[in-house]
C-alpha cells in the first residue's frame, strides 16, 4: 500500500501528463464521431459513427476517472498514510571535479574526532523541553501548546554544524512510531519549514517533531511540540 503511494505521488506530474494526452486525443475522436454522426444518411454509417462516438465517450470518462482517483489518493490518502512521502536525498554531480576536504569532524592533521552528536540520544523526549535550541534546532511557530486547524506553516530553525538535512514528524502522544510530514536539505533560520495539512486529521493532541541531521548521519536529539488539532 505504501509503495503503490509513494509511486502515486512521486510521479504525479508525468501521471497527469499520459492522461491529458490521452484525453486530447480521444476528444478530437469525439468531435470527428460527432461530425460523422450529423452528415451520416444510411442506417450503416450512422451505426459505425454512433459505435466510434460511443468507444470516445467511454474512453473519456474512464480517463477522468483516474485522474480524480490520482487526485484523491495523493491529496487525500497518501498524507494520511506513514511512508507514503518520498523523503528527499541528496544528489550526486556527476560532472563535478573531484576535491579533497577535511571532515568537520576531523583536527588539522586529518584525525578524525567524534561527531558531537553522536552520543545524544533522541527518545523519551518532553514536548517543549530544552532539546528545542533557538538559533540551531527550533519551532518558533505553531507554539508549544497551541491549537492549530486547516494548513498550517511551519517556520522555525535549523542550523548545526556540518547541516545535512530535516524532516518535520507527528504522532500523537500515546503512539510509539512517528510519521514524517516532509523533508529538507537546506538550513533554515527563522524562515519556513514547510506546510502541514491538518484537515485530515481528527481533533486532539499531537505532537509535532523537528529532527535536525548532520552530514555524518548524527541527529541532535529532536525539538518537540505539543499542539491542540481543531477539525474544521
Amino acid at each position: 500500500m505504501e509503495e503503490a503511494l509513494r509511486f502515486f505521488r512521486t510521479y504525479e506530474p508525468w501521471i497527469y501528463l499520459f492522461l491529458g494526452l490521452g484525453g486530447l486525443i480521444y476528444i478530437r475522436r469525439f468531435l470527428l464521431a460527432w461530425q460523422e454522426l450529423r452528415s451520416a444518411g444510411f442506417g450503416l454509417e450512422r451505426e459505425n459513427a454512433q459505435s466510434r462516438l460511443n468507444q470516445a465517450a467511454g474512453v473519456l470518462v474512464l480517463l477522468f476517472a483516474m485522474a480524480i482517483t490520482e487526485f484523491v489518493l495523493v491529496s487525500f490518502i497518501a498524507p494520511t498514510v506513514p511512508g507514503a512521502s518520498p523523503l528527499p536525498s541528496p544528489t550526486l554531480n556527476l560532472l563535478a571535479t573531484p576535491t579533497t576536504t577535511l571532515s568537520a569532524n576531523a583536527t588539522p592533521d586529518g584525525t578524525l574526532v567524534p561527531s558531537p552528536f553522536a552520543d545524544l540520544a533522541t527518545t523519551n523526549v518532553t514536548p517543549g523541553s530544552s532539546d528545542c535550541l533557538p538559533g540551531e534546532v527550533f519551532i518558533s511557530s505553531p507554539e508549544n501548546g497551541s491549537e492549530i486547524e486547516g494548513i498550517v506553516t511551519i517556520t522555525g530553525t535549523v542550523n548545526i554544524p556540518s547541516f545535512g538535512f530535516y524532516k518535520l514528524e507527528m504522532k500523537r502522544p500515546e503512539e510509539v512510531n512517528w510519521l514524517t510530514i516532509l523533508a529538507g536539505n537546506e538550513s533554515r533560520q527563522e524562515s519556513t519549514l514547510g506546510s502541514w495539512n491538518t484537515s485530515l486529521l481528527t481533533s486532539g493532541e499531537y505532537q509535532l517533531s523537528l529532527v535536525a541531521t548532520d552530514n555524518q548521519g548524527q541527529s541532535l536529539p529532536p525539538c518537540v511540540i505539543q499542539v491542540r488539532v481543531v477539525a474544521p
